[in-house]
């Protein structure tokens, strides 16, 4: 009958009796014939295995810690531990014994660990901190990695003011570097309370040391010595008079006022009348920027904000720069702004605490082609500036990322010195903070930024200030690949204008990278000049008496640049020089033997292509002013 139901489960299809089980099976059967092959009682395994724990049956050695005894299995120990492999079935005397004393662990810790090794279980949630970095140590001891991994990150969530020494003792010990990090990073965040805590004390002379060494240790250094006397006292039994006289030496003396000194430093007897006239002696004479401050360190975090503290104290509508929006900004509002002139002091922030910086992110107002110059001074207390960033000769625009060597700061000021439209200085927005995860990115030299990242980017607030192209900055948007006969590139006429570039801010740069238009094979000439401000030039590349195509890696001696003029002198097809894109460095191995580079004619062909003597100089190239220089047109040449 056909659709019929039959005993074993399939159906009639009306074939005849021609019927195949595997044809009916609908996927659900398969998936439940699948789950029958597969048979996983791991459960089971780890359940059975965990009941031999404190189990005496089939026990073959005892291990004995403290006086207490613990049964356990050979075979259980040796596959879960390399190290009792090596104590219980390699060769020692352990081997042979049916008594094992365990001298590196307390009753409670190894009886919880000897509990995992059965279980493959802990839970950390019920013991005490103490215990967990016993167990923590006794797991790097044992060899018991994955254990140790896991209770590192239960650490390093669980970091507190009162084991935050303890925790950076233990992971300093067993090299748990991320662990390190975590704990010192929070005794720098809550140093008075650390200081206070009975953990402080357990530190050992290296640690205490390390830990009071650290710029970033933000406390009043008088806290900070009678947390050192604290130390000494409680370690007086088995302290090493050498190990006193360092720890000791980890104090900054002449950051104390002098009543601290003669007062409280005097009286503990700990430290030589010498040491004391030292200090006073440097807090007397020594500018204060030469004196080892310590500062809050609030790694990727603007500090240069009101809810930190911060606030502007020099500078017309000072509202404005804190809390600014940098893309609603015009001429009357949301900037703030200084006159340019000898008596201006220029706009001066005051952060919320000393602070350790790195890295500073100014916008300046950019709602046409202006450009600024500028310099910027820290401080510790107003009197005794030091200039960390010196623009002052060349030609700014829109957002400044300025990078200085890391210090300790509370005033930072601004002081405009062109403009190149007006006598005003105008900012609109400032993030001043301690950039960790952008500072592998650069280099410092001559108190300039050398990155490794291509600058010559819209990204980075480049610009074609002139050359002819379909769209304004098809030379910057990073596009190297997509450009025909009638876009992607930038042109000039041969013997009528340049390409001009100008970057962001100045870097100190030693190579670029341009792609010359390459659609079909034709050749071209050209030179390169650099410039600061836009009257001073230098030609740092010379190709006008070569013929080359494609791909161009150029490298010169490094040096500062904001301004890149590329002048074409000859194209073997028109009258036109095309440059599809632009990198500022190179950002391909400047010493790879794959990298693509110009494909040169030797100087004979060049000399008779180009019909010059080769007796002949160059031409003097000609300086050109702001004034001369004309803007983009928006257009479309031929290739």
């Amino acid at each position: 009958m056909s659709g019929q139901h039959l005993a074993d489960g399939t159906v009639d299809t009306g074939n005849g009796g021609n019927r195949s089980p595997v044809d009916t099976k609908s996927p659900t059967s398969i998936e439940k014939q699948h789950s029958y092959e597969q048979i996983d009682h791991a459960h089971f395994l780890a359940n059975d295995i965990g009941t031999l724990y404190l189990n005496d049956r089939f026990s073959d050695v005892v291990l004995v810690v403290n006086g207490e005894r613990f049964h356990a299995h050979r075979v259980v120990l040796a596959s879960r531990s390399d190290y009792f492999r090596a104590l219980l079935y390699g060769g020692l005397k352990e081997s042979h014994q049916s008594e094992v004393e365990i001298t590196e662990a307390s009753i409670n810790s190894f009886k919880k660990l000897l509990e995992y090794i059965y279980s493959g279980r802990m839970n950390l949630s019920i013991l005490k901190d103490e215990v967990i970095l016993e167990i923590f140590s006794l797991s790097n001891l044992f060899g018991f990695t994955n254990l140790e991994l896991s209770l590192c990150k239960y650490l390093r969530s669980n970091i507190n003011v009162y084991n935050a020494c303890s925790m950076f003792g233990a992971a300093r010990l067993y090299q748990q570097e991320d662990l390190v990090i975590e704990a010192l990073n929070f005794i720098d965040s809550h140093a008075l309370d650390v200081l206070q805590s009975e953990s402080f004390l357990s530190l050992s002379p290296e640690a205490l040391q390390e830990v009071l060494n650290r710029d970033s240790l933000y406390a009043y250094e008088l806290d900070i010595f009678r947390a050192v006397c604290r130390w000494i006292k409680a370690n007086q039994d088995d302290e090493d008079p050498e190990a006193k006289i360092k720890v000791l030496s980890t104090v900054r003396y002449p950051l104390m006022s002098l009543d601290e000194l003669l007062s409280v430093v005097r009286e503990s007897q700990l430290v030589s009348s010498d040491n004391i006239l030292d200090a006073i002696q440097l807090r007397n004479t020594l500018p204060s920027h030469k004196l080892k401050f310590r500062g809050q360190l609030k790694p990727n975090l603007n500090i240069a904000h009101p809810s930190q503290g911060a606030q502007v104290m020099q500078g017309e509508m000072r509202s404005a720069l804190l809390e600014s929006d940098s893309n609603g900004h015009d001429h009357e509002r949301g900037c703030t702004r200084h006159l340019i002139n000898e008596s201006d002091s220029g706009i001066m922030i005051k952060l919320g605490h000393p602070s350790i910086i790195n890295y500073i992110k100014m916008h300046l107002w950019d709602k046409d082609l202006r450009s600024y110059s500028y310099y910027i001074e820290v401080s510790m207390d107003q009197h005794d500036w030091v200039r960390v960033i010196d623009h002052s000769n060349y030609y700014c625009r829109s957002t400044q990322r300025l990078w200085i060597h890391p210090r300790v700061v509370q005033y930072i000021r601004i002081v405009g010195t062109n403009n190149t439209v007006n006598k005003s200085f105008h900012t609109v927005s400032m993030e001043i903070m301690y950039n960790s995860e952008e500072m592998d990115l650069v280099n410092i030299e001559k108190g300039l930024v050398v990155p490794k990242f291509n600058v010559a980017t819209m990204d980075k607030n480049a610009i074609v200030i002139d050359g002819v192209s379909r769209c304004r900055n098809s030379l910057l948007d990073g596009n190297c690949k997509d450009y025909d006969w009638d876009c992607g590139y930038t042109c000039h006429q041969l013997g009528s204008g340049c390409i001009l570039v100008q970057l962001g801010q100045p870097y100190m740069l030693s190579s670029m990278r341009m792609l010359l238009w390459d659609c079909d094979d034709r050749y071209y000439s050209y030179y390169v000049e650099v410039s600061v401000n836009m009257w001073d030039w230098e030609l740092i590349i010379d190709k006008s008496k070569e013929l080359v195509r494609s791909w161009q890696l150029l490298q010169f001696n490094p040096r500062p640049i904001v301004f890149i003029r590329i002048t074409g002198t000859y194209n073997s097809a028109n009258e036109v020089f095309h440059c599809v894109h632009l990198e500022a460095p190179a950002q391909v191995p400047i010493d790879s033997n794959t990298v693509e580079v110009e494909q040169e004619i030797s100087n004979l062909q060049v000399a008779n292509r180009l019909n010059i003597n080769e007796s002949e100089e160059p031409e003097s190239v000609v300086s050109t002013s702001a004034a001369e220089t004309s803007t983009t047109v928006v257009g479309s040449q031929t290739a």
